[in-house]
């Protein structure tokens, strides 16, 4: 069964009950405790997380990994107690995205991941070294840009 919501950037949406997502301490600056993750293709680089409770609210967000070959997260202990995290759990990774007129100007927070295990999400601070909070997502085409593969983050 699915959850039908009004969304002011895409209209009426059915959502997989499995894409929703419960921020037990909210996001960094935004209210809200329920979002859903949506996309249009399941292959695309880019999603929505799609607020339950503000219609108007969607952020862009994305793996890191598929921009960022090596990007990590390190969280201080008590982060990793809060989340569960015994260093075998399996979570997904999603940082927010900025989106702008050009490429060459996306960028991502990789200082501020967004974990997700079992429907439940935490935004963290990572304290991996190299973590910026606006990183380059594409090169421009004359070479300029963040050499995103080897980003050690």
């Amino acid at each position: 069964m699915s959850l039908t919501i009004e969304s002011s950037r895409f209209g009426r949406v059915q959502i997989d009950p499995e894409t929703v997502i419960e921020f037990p301490e909210g996001l960094i600056g935004l209210g809200g405790s329920r979002y859903a993750l949506l996309a249009n293709d399941p292959e695309a680089p880019f999603l929505w997380l799609q607020s339950l409770e503000d219609p108007s609210l969607a952020l862009p967000v994305t793996n890191p990994h598929r921009f960022f070959q090596g990007f990590a997260v390190e969280v201080i202990d008590e982060d990793a107690e809060r989340l569960g995290f015994d260093g075998s759990s399996a979570m997904d990774v999603y940082v927010t995205v900025r989106a702008a007129p050009t490429l060459e100007d996306f960028t991502a927070n990789l200082k501020a991941p967004i974990l997700v295990r079992a429907g439940t999400a935490y935004q963290v601070i990572n304290q991996a070294p190299g973590c910026e909070l606006r990183a380059p997502l594409f090169v421009a085409p004359d070479g300029d840009g963040a050499p995103n593969s080897d980003s050690a983050c």
